[in-house]
């Protein structure tokens, strides 16, 4: 079975080849997939980490800083499979840890790296399930657990069709710490034992964003934004979401000539592209990272965030945001950001990543979904015009941060025990 594996996906990545040169993903450390490591690498039975994106990487911060406080002379390996995520990753490794990227799952590759690391457990953030990965730890008896386990919609229904697939795959996983019911009750579905499964939160809910250590002012001054002005975050947006948003912005500032707009792409890369989107409507526009540079002022309604790390201090002194990859059928982003800090949030309909956050939130009325262009201009003027219910939305968004947290410890614990 996987020699035929091997040869598949083989086969997927010489045909993804063209796609990978075209779009430019043959980035530094690409090499790293192909098993190359450092050479004079020296590690003691590390604890490897799995963090596929930006997403997982954030969520695995606060479990490795607990991981270092019970096990100060464990070094980590920190995995991820992109760029984004890696630049996360190298913000949580200290010294002795390697940051590097996930070996192409081909069993002499991942085999190879294997034997370099040597770690003394695999942690899976999330759900991220490689084959010929799992099998060559097993059976050098390193034990898998995955934390914040979750199994969205669209990939339930994918692991239900293949799960005579997975169920091999599966067996060799020690624990599954899943984030809620309805994830435990489907990874029972696709065949894993009742006793593997635990229910111990999501990892998201103990984020503590760590604004800079620099007053809000610094922010507003650095946009150049007067004391009457408000700011309006459009957060991780996709293309087709740019120009729904500019057409709604254009609508509020006719009448609320004080808000002005920052656009944070979720690919920060885009930013030229959504400078033209914005050059098309008529409308002037600043690139965050150009502020300053060449005696430039930032004296445009509109500001694209083209830098990573940046956006949690514009959440800071944000006073409505909207969370991209909502308003078309991409699943959705992280919304737990700013509500730790209180802000008023809008999504679209299309939140199905976040599905169990989402409807957590609506149930409570800490944040407002809304279903097209005409919504969201109408929900976004209501709350810039109605300040209490702002400051409702935002409390009671930042209240539910506080009630859900913990599951960082928890998975610890489960941890714990496989390291004894």
């Amino acid at each position: 079975m996987f020699i035929i594996y091997n040869l598949v996906f083989l086969l997927f990545a010489l045909i993804n080849l063209p796609v990978y040169l075209f779009k430019g993903k043959f980035h530094k450390g690409f090499s790293a997939r192909f098993g190359k490591l450092p050479k004079n690498l020296l590690l003691d039975r590390p604890i490897w980490v799995h963090a596929v994106s930006v997403g997982e990487a954030a969520s695995v911060a606060g479990l490795i800083t607990e991981l270092r406080s019970l096990y100060p002379r464990k070094s980590f390996v920190i995995t991820t499979i992109t760029p984004t995520g890696n630049k996360i990753a190298k913000n949580l490794a200290k010294d002795a840890d390697l940051v590097t990227y996930l070996p192409f799952d081909l069993s002499w590759i991942v085999g190879s790296v294997i034997d370099r690391i040597n770690p003394s457990l695999f942690i899976i953030a999330e759900t991220e399930l490689w084959p010929n990965l799992i099998r060559c730890l097993y059976k050098k008896n390193i034990p898998m657990i995955t934390v914040n386990g979750r199994i969205s919609d669209k990939s339930f229904k994918g692991y239900l069709r293949a799960s005579f697939l997975f169920k091999s795959t599966l067996e060799k996983i020690r624990m599954f710490c899943v984030q809620t019911d309805v994830d435990a009750l489907r990874f029972k579905a696709i065949g894993v034992l009742a006793n593997k499964i635990k229910v111990t939160g999501n990892m998201k809910f103990d984020i503590v964003p760590k604004v800079s250590s620099e007053p809000a002012g610094a922010s507003r001054l650095l946009l150049g934004l007067k004391p009457e002005e408000k700011l309006l975050i459009a957060a991780s947006t996709h293309p087709g979401e740019e120009k729904i948003i500019l057409d709604c912005f254009v609508g509020i500032s006719n009448a609320m000539p004080e808000v002005r707009l920052m656009i944070a792409p979720r690919h920060p890369e885009r930013a030229h592209e959504i400078f033209g989107i914005i050059k098309k409507a008529g409308r002037e526009s600043m690139r965050v990272s150009r502020i300053g540079i060449d005696a430039l002022k930032p004296d445009s309604p509109v500001f694209i965030l083209d830098t990573i790390g940046q956006l949690i201090n514009f959440y800071h002194i944000s006073d409505v945001v909207f969370v991209g990859g909502s308003l078309i059928k991409k699943g959705g982003h992280n919304i737990l950001e700013p509500a730790a800090l209180a802000k008023p949030i809008i999504f679209g309909p299309y939140m199905f990543n976040f599905r169990d956050i989402t409807d957590l939130f609506l149930k409570h009325q800490a944040a407002v979904m809304v279903n097209d262009a005409q919504e969201l201009q109408a929900n976004i003027e209501f709350l810039f015009k109605d300040r209490q219910r702002s400051k409702e939305l935002g409390e009671a968004a930042q209240k539910l941060i506080w009630q859900n947290q913990g599951a960082t410890l928890r998975n610890a614990r489960e941890i714990g025990l496989l390291l004894i």
